[in-house]
């Protein structure tokens, strides 16, 4: 887009500068001459600027297009784990959120706070595997509805940590496969707790082969013991665990259910904070 001086058109700043030059006077070219050089090199210093500021801004971090997943921010230090009772017709569930998995630990708590979770059903439950819930579209959902694909509209970037295992308990977020999800961003709002079973060392030793893992000698005795799933290690953001209540995932991971994996009877969650996050 063109500027003009004033309200003049382009046809009448040409005419108005042409009368300009129609008489000549040597002290006025003279003068005139020394203000157009004083008026290019000012207009030179302007441009100058300009271009320093274009280029400084491509370089801004203000300049991020449509963000549509939660990423890192400053963390903060907090005195205790926040504590989120999930209560379920077939008891409650206590689980307390890991401070090293600041993203998801935040997005959960806020939820929670929304309500977000009030009504929704653990739609997906497989004996000694997991029990899965946080669909929004699951909500009042008549039997027969396929469910699964719902969120809040955005991703979280992963948090994968090698010490934060998918031990029976474990509380970890579900994403889309690999395919189209490289990154591994976990659901903004669906999660699973984890069942699972006891794996011998030998399977152990099987799992870490075929899924290219090692396991600390602490991990091998927990999932000897204690039972999980280790192959969803290094795949999947592990945000929590369960600290009460794992009968009641034994007892929901029980339940009859449809070819999709959603029980014949539905299972509703409300979920109420125990204890907040307290900063130093």
């Amino acid at each position: 887009m063109k500027l003009y001086a004033g309200n003049a058109s382009p046809k009448k700043a040409v005419r108005e500068k042409n009368l300009n030059f129609a008489v000549y006077n040597p002290k006025k070219s003279f003068m005139k001459t020394i203000r157009n050089i004083f008026m290019l090199m000012l207009m030179l210093s302007v441009a100058m600027s300009c271009s320093n500021t274009r280029t400084n801004n491509e370089d801004s971090p203000e300049d991020e297009g449509d963000i549509s997943e939660i990423q890192a921010e400053p963390a903060t230090e907090y005195l205790s784990e926040a504590l989120v009772n999930i209560s379920t017709g077939y008891g409650d569930i206590t689980v307390k959120l890991y401070n090293e998995t600041p993203l998801h630990r935040d997005n959960f708590l806020k939820l929670v706070k929304d309500g977000f979770y009030d009504g929704l059903l653990f739609h997906r439950v497989i004996d000694e595997f997991m029990i899965q819930g946080g669909d929004p579209e699951s909500r009042d959902a008549p039997q027969g509805t396929s469910l699964g694909q719902g969120g809040p509209g955005y991703t979280i970037t992963a948090e994968i940590k090698p010490g934060l295992i998918h031990r029976k308990g474990a509380l970890a977020a579900a994403r889309m496969g690999d395919h189209i999800n490289p990154t591994k961003a976990s659901s903004g709002s669906q999660f699973y707790l984890v069942q699972g079973k006891v794996y011998p060392l030998e399977e152990l030793n099987g799992i870490e082969q075929r899924h290219r893992v090692v396991f600390s000698q602490k991990q091998k005795e927990l999932y000897s013991t204690v039972g999980g799933t280790p192959q969803l290690d290094g795949e999947y953001t592990v945000f929590g665990e369960v600290t009460e209540g794992l009968n009641v995932i034994d007892a929901i991971a029980a339940l009859p259910a449809d070819p999709n994996n959603r029980p014949l009877k539905d299972v509703k969650m409300k979920m109420t904070i125990i204890r907040d996050l307290e900063s130093e």
